[in-house]
């Protein structure tokens, strides 16, 4: 029994079914929406979950898995033979250190010494981001890199004896935070996920910097969607108020400035193409082209990828979120992935592709693009729900030749033993 007094699906001898409604619920989600996500009616959950049918195969529910976002497969079968981590990932070896590092605030005595100027923390910063875009292994870079940018960080805050010295400091520390939340992402502990965004808005928010505000609230919009429907709306709001903030500066803006409210959004496109709404979504993603537009040709923003470069794979995202598998194909067929210099975001969409390509019934093109991905960048796709999902389905398939190849990749993402 959890704190509320409802059943806990992770307690045994709950069935599918009860597991599969209350996870469900928690998400937010009605019967037809999670029927319409899948392929099936809203009486077909309804049958599911009171026992009526049989719990269903295993192609199917890692459907359910995906669409509800689950972190283990046990969490739905109550079967501790298949523990396979899906969206959240094993815990990462550097994870214990970043996280001290994050819950150690520091109060800048005199015994720290003076703080690091604030352009060698940018720079120091800076050097961070554009390893985590060259690196395939990005998560292992920027986890030994963040520990101390963390704590440099902080303490030239607590430090700052001027107003303008603070707010400068504060700007650096809110994008720590935004790099530090690219590497929680995905780990074994939301709470710690959160405590970063959470600092990473009141940092950008004690800066004033407009671009530091867009950053931080881009990656409060994607945590709140990320926990499901019953927070889009926390989504929404966070991506609009920005909106409403930045929009009286974007005619003399800056790129990066422009580069984050186009960011902003598209974010409110893909929530859109969450929902299911078609028109909104892509009208949204229109509205991002048109402010991509506006870049120059070979910008490309550190943080959030926002380019022209990156709006046909957006476009791919939107497609797929929609389930849409042939206009996924058709987009992804525009899409030019090499265009992309970011080798952890060129892995993505090379996941959002393959997704596609399973959507519309091409299960050896998805497994040949998963293979792109991890040749790429080899963490992202380890930590990425969606592949593994893929993946494992495949692992099943009655084409042998299929089953070895995604057995192959199954025991790369260790998924399976070798």
């Amino acid at each position: 029994m959890s704190r509320d007094g409802n059943p806990d699906p992770y307690a045994d001898p709950l069935v599918f079914g009860q597991r599969l409604h209350i996870l469900r619920t928690r998400r937010g989600m009605t019967r037809e929406q999670l029927g319409g996500l899948v392929g099936r009616s809203g009486s077909w959950v309804k049958s599911v979950e009171t026992g009526r049918l049989k719990t269903p195969k295993l192609e199917v529910m890692l459907r359910i898995a995906e669409v509800l976002r689950v972190r283990d497969l046990a969490e739905l079968t109550g079967s501790q033979a298949l523990q396979v981590g899906l969206f959240a990932g094993p815990g990462h070896p550097r994870l214990a250190a970043v996280k001290a590092a994050v819950d150690a605030y520091p109060y800048g005595s005199s015994a720290d010494g003076p703080p690091a100027p604030t352009a060698h923390l940018r720079a120091r910063l800076s050097r961070a981001w554009a390893a985590r875009h060259s690196a395939p292994h990005h998560r292992e870079v920027i986890g030994a890199l963040l520990p101390d940018l963390i704590r440099d960080a902080q303490l030239a805050v607590r430090q700052a004896d001027r107003a303008g010295e603070r707010r400068a400091a504060q700007a650096v520390l809110a994008e720590v935070y935004s790099l530090c939340q690219f590497f929680v992402a995905y780990q074994p502990d939301p709470a710690l996920l959160w405590r970063v965004a959470e600092r990473g808005l009141i940092a950008a928010q004690e800066s004033e910097d407009p671009h530091a505000i867009g950053v931080a609230a881009w990656l409060a919009a994607q945590a709140h969607r990320d926990s499901g429907p019953a927070h889009f709306d926390a989504a929404d709001a966070v991506s609009f108020e920005t909106l409403a903030y930045l929009e009286p500066l974007l005619p003399d803006a800056e790129d990066d400035v422009l580069a984050i409210a186009g960011a902003l959004t598209f974010e409110a496109g893909y929530t859109a193409a969450r929902r299911g709404e078609t028109g909104v979504a892509w009208r949204y993603w229109d509205q991002a082209r048109a402010m991509a537009d506006r870049l120059p040709a070979d910008y490309y923003h550190p943080v959030t990828s926002f380019s022209q470069a990156i709006m046909g794979p957006h476009a791919v995202t939107i497609a797929v979120e929609l389930h849409a598998g042939g206009e996924s194909v058709r987009q992804a067929a525009a899409a030019d992935a090499v265009a992309i210099p970011s080798r952890p975001r060129r892995a993505r969409h090379r996941i959002e592709e393959a997704r596609g390509y399973q959507l519309d019934g091409q299960p050896d093109v998805a497994l040949a693009t998963l293979n792109q991905a991890h040749q790429a960048a080899p963490e992202t796709i380890k930590y990425n729900g969606y592949a593994k999902c893929i993946v494992l389905e495949e692992v099943e398939s009655k084409s042998p030749e299929r089953r070895r190849r995604a057995s192959e990749l199954a025991v790369r993402l260790g998924l399976l033993a070798a």
